[in-house]
């Protein structure tokens, strides 16, 4: 399954979002981790659990997120386009929001990777849909924060993973 990014709409329900930072590790690395979603707790704060509902080739799991602000997200994550070869992942989403997210990694230096961060989501929870105009600039900080906390806790994961190489 390949998850088709929707045409860019506005609204105040509609969020698209953007990180891009630089790792010291080689591509083929960083994918190795990111691949690994069972594993994103263990290295990224605001991912606060993660359970595998589907089995072979359907790919789903559930996820709990929370960052700063005092507010659980619960999204189930349907695995899409998994390719090491251009070293692209991307999921669809449903539950508390709805859209897609896509991991690209692209080389930097002789063995550096580049990595972004795409994710266009609609809220779908009524209390978020309340929220979604008066809160927005809180939301996007919201977000920021837990971009910040996956570059932190990715870099120590690999860091950890390459001391051994």
């Amino acid at each position: 399954m390949t998850v088709e990014p929707r045409t860019h709409r506005t609204g105040r329900h509609h969020y698209r979002f953007h990180s891009e930072w630089d790792l010291a590790v080689a591509p083929a690395t960083v994918y190795a981790c990111l691949e690994a979603p069972d594993d994103y707790p263990a290295w990224w704060p605001q991912i606060r659990q993660v359970t595998r509902t589907g089995t072979g080739t359907d790919t789903t799991g559930t996820a709990r997120v929370r960052s700063f602000l005092p507010y659980e997200l619960t999204v189930t994550v349907h695995a899409g386009r998994r390719d090491p070869v251009t070293r692209v992942l991307e999921v669809a989403m449903t539950g508390d929001v709805e859209g897609w997210a896509r991991w690209t990694l692209l080389p930097r230096d002789p063995t550096g990777t580049r990595v972004r961060y795409e994710q266009v989501v609609e809220a779908r929870r009524p209390l978020l849909r309340l929220l979604a105009l008066p809160a927005r600039p809180l939301l996007r900080a919201n977000h920021t924060w837990m971009m910040r906390g996956a570059r932190r806790g990715l870099r120590a994961r690999l860091a950890h993973r390459t001391e051994g190489i």
